[in-house]
């Protein structure tokens, strides 16, 4: 079954009067339960092709679908409570909001599910503790190393229970210890039933995967399973 799947979609950019072509005519099926590594070099369409798969950037032409909904023939509303519904997003900047706590910023999306205030932070207090800070559910990100801020971005990524993890870089920050605990823990969620697309431009990251899609000037060219 395909969890996600591109037809034919390309993405134009205007920029100083010329057209970008960030992606060719892309055209990809992944299956539920895939781990996908999505490699090229810089300006190859790498995160433009995450950003869309993530409904947050429409094609300029083209299909994509997730679980057999159209994305962009969802309007915006409706494709954001989709999104929320069934993708989690891993960034390597982390995105935690700096005034609040570990477990503060895990509720943000249990909160705009609408959840209970006790179902949040029970729900929130679990998940910090899977991700190994249950010493840390009060500490702000500026109180917390690059690895710990990384791994509060997991657990409030996993909130939503999403069925799509897309993660972009999700170690392109971390020291070589931290980002095998972040690899491992990529592992164990796919290995769990989720489907997980990662943007890495790490070699050893990328072999994680079970299959390599590579991009250049927007345009896919390979598409193979990893070689450990």
């Amino acid at each position: 079954m395909n969890m996600l799947s591109l037809q034919q979609v390309t993405k134009q950019y205007a920029h100083r009067g010329k057209t970008v072509q960030a992606l060719d005519e892309v055209s990809v099926d992944i299956s539920k339960g895939d781990f996908v590594s999505i490699v090229g070099p810089s300006g190859s369409g790498k995160s433009t092709f995450l950003l869309m798969l993530g409904g947050m950037l429409s094609p300029t032409s083209g299909k994509i679908t997730l679980a057999g909904e159209s994305l962009y023939d969802l309007n915006p509303e409706e494709r954001a409570f989709f999104r929320r519904k069934n993708i989690g997003f891993l960034f390597q900047t982390f995105n935690l909001v700096p005034y609040l706590t570990a477990l503060e910023n895990v509720k943000i999306p249990l909160f705009l599910a609408g959840l209970s205030s006790t179902d949040q932070e029970k729900k929130a207090t679990e998940l910090l503790i899977r991700v190994g800070l249950a010493e840390r559910l009060n500490h702000k990100p500026s109180e917390l190393s690059g690895g710990q801020q990384q791994r509060v971005a997991l657990a409030r990524m996993l909130a939503n229970d999403p069925a799509v993890v897309l993660a972009d870089e999700p170690t392109g920050n971390l020291d070589p210890d931290t980002t095998e605990s972040i690899l491992n823990f990529l592992d164990e969620i796919n290995r769990e039933g989720r489907t997980v697309l990662m943007v890495t431009h790490d070699p050893r990251a990328s072999k994680r995967a079970k299959r390599v899609l590579r991009l250049a000037e927007g345009k896919l060219v390979q598409n193979t399973n990893s070689i450990a």
